[in-house]
This record gives C-alpha cells, sequence and structure tokens, in this order.
C-alpha cells in the first residue's frame, strides 16, 4: 500500500461556513459533523490560548475513534519564550492535551518570522517531547534551513511541516521522519484563497513519494469563504484518481 493521505482543515468554526458545511447544523454540534466529514483536524485555536483538559477531553468524546487531532503549540512556547526553557510549557501543554487520549495526533511548532536559527534550543525543546509524540516543526526564518538543522530533526525523528503560500513551497522538501505534515496557507486561484488543480496536484507528486505505509497530514489553512473545505474534497479527489488512499471528505451543499 503507498502513502495515505489524511486530510482536514485547520480549525472547524468558521461562521461562512454555515450554509456550506454545517447547512442545518446547530453550532453546539459543529464538530460532531465536521467528524463524520472529515477524519482529522488541526487546532490552531490552542496557538492563541492554550484549551483545559476538559475541554480536550469533551472532544475526545464527541469524535468517533478513528478521528485525528493535530495541536498547534502555544505561543508562549513558541513566541513568547521564543522555546527557552521548554519544560514547563511542553509539560502543561500535554498534560492537558492528554484529554484527548488516542485522538491526539501530532504537536505542531511554528515559529516566529523572526526567530533565526538555534538549534540548541530547537533540541532542547524536541527533548521534552516523549518518543510517543509526533512532532512537527514549521520555521519561518530561512537561516533554519541548513544540513544540519534537518540533521537535528532526522535525529529526533521530528518532521519539518511543509507549508504553501500562493503556490509556492516556503521551505525546502526534506524527509526527516517516515510521515509527513503540509499545510497549506493560501491559494492563488480565484475565487480566493482557493487552489487550483495544477498547485494540488504538484503536491500530490510529492506526497506520493513518500515512503510506503506512511501517512501524511494535509491542513488547508485557507478558511476563508469556505474555501478550506472545497480545496480538502479536490485534493482526496486528485489523490484517489492516483490511487492513493485518502481519509474522508464531505459532500457540499451545492
Amino acid at each position: 500500500m503507498g502513502v495515505a493521505v489524511l486530510i482536514g482543515t485547520s480549525g472547524w468554526q468558521y461562521r461562512d461556513w454555515k450554509d456550506r458545511l454545517y447547512h442545518g447544523v446547530p453550532q453546539k454540534r459543529w464538530l460532531e459533523h465536521y467528524a463524520r466529514c472529515f477524519a482529522t483536524v488541526e487546532i490552531n485555536a490552542a496557538f492563541y490560548r492554550l484549551p483545559a483538559y476538559e475541554t480536550f477531553a469533551s472532544w475526545r468524546e464527541r469524535t468517533p475513534a478513528d478521528f485525528l487531532m493535530a495541536v498547534k503549540a502555544s505561543r508562549y512556547l513558541t513566541h513568547v519564550r521564543r522555546l527557552r526553557d521548554p519544560s514547563d510549557p511542553v509539560r502543561r501543554l500535554l498534560s492537558v492535551a492528554e484529554g484527548l487520549g488516542d485522538r491526539l495526533g501530532p504537536v505542531l511548532l511554528q515559529l516566529p518570522p523572526t526567530l533565526r536559527a538555534d538549534p540548541a534550543l530547537l533540541a532542547d525543546c524536541l527533548d521534552a517531547f516523549p518518543s510517543s509524540v509526533r512532532v512537527v516543526v514549521e520555521p519561518r526564518h530561512e537561516s533554519w534551513f541548513t544540513p544540519q538543522v534537518r540533521e537535528l530533526l532526522t535525529a529526533h525523528d521530528a518532521a519539518l511541516c511543509w507549508a504553501d503560500r500562493l503556490g509556492r513551497p516556503l521551505t525546502p522538501l526534506w524527509r526527516t521522519t517516515t510521515w509527513g505534515y503540509l499545510r497549506l496557507h493560501e491559494g492563488a486561484a480565484e475565487p480566493w484563497p482557493g487552489y487550483d488543480d495544477r498547485t494540488l496536484d504538484a503536491w500530490l507528486d510529492r506526497i506520493a513519494d513518500a515512503p510506503p505505509d506512511s501517512d501524511f497530514f494535509v491542513y488547508f489553512n485557507n478558511d476563508p469563504g469556505g474555501a478550506a473545505v472545497r480545496d480538502a474534497i479536490r485534493l482526496a479527489e486528485l489523490a484517489e484518481a492516483r490511487g492513493l488512499p485518502t481519509t474522508r471528505t464531505p459532500v457540499l451543499v451545492p
């Protein structure tokens, strides 16, 4: 079997999705509906305010057994501490995310665009995570893209986050783990901020080269106007045409 593509969006609570994805569904049931439509989501809101253990536990209870939630680490760790003294913020993050139990997917460390490469800081931060937690790092300063950092990520079995804006990769296309992670921030197609087939196919070319029987998480972060949902559905269609197994995607209301 080839690589499995796990497709979702960055967040699920967007009011302008109401008449497309959530037509007729009360807002308090949006998570349950989303989880019937998709098998994974990226919790971007955790970056701004870390949810309580009880909130994570509630999300676990409200979603099916095959559902996975990737968690974006708190900005306190990445943007306030800037990776310094990571033990306490990592411990706090994991102590509340434990509420997800087996629903916990990768933990995303999105670094500030002003944070220049400091391999020692990153190594200390990655060391604070147990080996059972999959960690993905999204650097946003070009100084991180060196052989030393690539070796560091590989040694810690941490993934480099692939990222796209306007159809262009924002990072090197390194493979530092047996699994992968892609964030699609903004497409260049009409209507904005959607993605066209050519760009999605190019990303599938890269994903298809991943090791057999591996997971590749893909999250659309271009939420305005429901673009993320539409593009997730289209990516699944294009992947399935290639014979790549994908997780479920919804049927939108016309």
